[in-house]
């Protein structure tokens, strides 16, 4: 519920950001008699972006039943999100992105069977998505937008107290709210919200075993990573 909270209230002060842009950006002529000013407006030239990304990622609970006898629950930890895209803008208000993310993190999970025993793990997650966003305009320096992705994550979780490590790659998908506020042609600001899922089947997956990651009876559970933040976005070519 906490996450949920932040991030709309995130996104209200986004938009609220963007309305103080618009009106700001207004002018309001003074003339002195009438006046007729016509405003050609250039025309769009596809274009390839740059996109760097700075976010923070939110704790999640996770929790998963192999069997009557032997089940897990624990918190997957949040923390520094980092990544990168190349964003090609096919119209003015349409574009095609693949993206990289990476959260290093922690997660404390307890197995529960005969006994029960409690892991202390590093978990990697490196995201791997194609996908499409959507802009909406408003004016040359406020960009809007909505996106989704779909591809892979690939899990890396090492045991330090047994020494045992293990990989998994799941199918993944995000989605996105945000917005660009161009601060010259070619150098824009970002500030975005996100959801990104692990898929296995028809329900989320993360790699644990009774072992340490990698060994024993494994299982899976859903996991949902909020994210939060913004970065830099570039206009690459010369003719824009």
């Amino acid at each position: 519920m906490k996450k949920i909270f932040f991030t709309v209230l995130f996104l209200s002060s986004m938009y609220a950001f963007s309305q103080v842009v618009v009106e700001t950006t207004k002018q309001t002529p003074q003339p002195s008699q009438k006046t007729m000013v016509v405003v050609q407006k250039p025309a769009f030239t596809p274009h390839l972006r740059l996109n760097i990304f700075t976010l923070y990622a939110f704790d999640d609970q996770v929790e998963s039943d192999y069997s009557s006898t032997y089940y897990f629950s624990g918190e997957i930890k949040g923390g520094f999100e980092w990544g990168g895209a190349l964003e090609y803008m096919i119209a003015q208000t349409q574009s095609i992105e693949f993206s990289y993310l990476r959260l290093d993190s922690k997660a404390n999970i307890t197995a529960y069977s005969a006994i029960s025993e409690p892991y202390h793990l590093n978990v990697a997650s490196n995201y791997i998505l194609i996908g499409s966003n959507r802009y909406f305009g408003m004016n040359p320096k406020v960009e809007p937008y909505a996106g989704l992705n779909l591809g892979m994550v690939v899990f890396s979780v090492d045991n330090p107290d047994t020494g045992k490590n293990g990989s998994d790659t799941k199918f993944a998908w995000g989605a996105k709210l945000g917005l660009n506020y161009w601060v010259s042609e070619k150098v824009g600001i970002k500030i975005q919200a996100g959801l990104l899922s692990a898929v296995q089947g028809a329900g989320g997956g993360l790699y644990f075993g009774t072992g340490g990651a990698g060994a024993g009876v494994s299982t899976y559970s859903t996991f949902y990573q909020f994210n939060i933040g913004g970065g830099l976005t570039f206009k690459l070519g010369k003719n824009l």
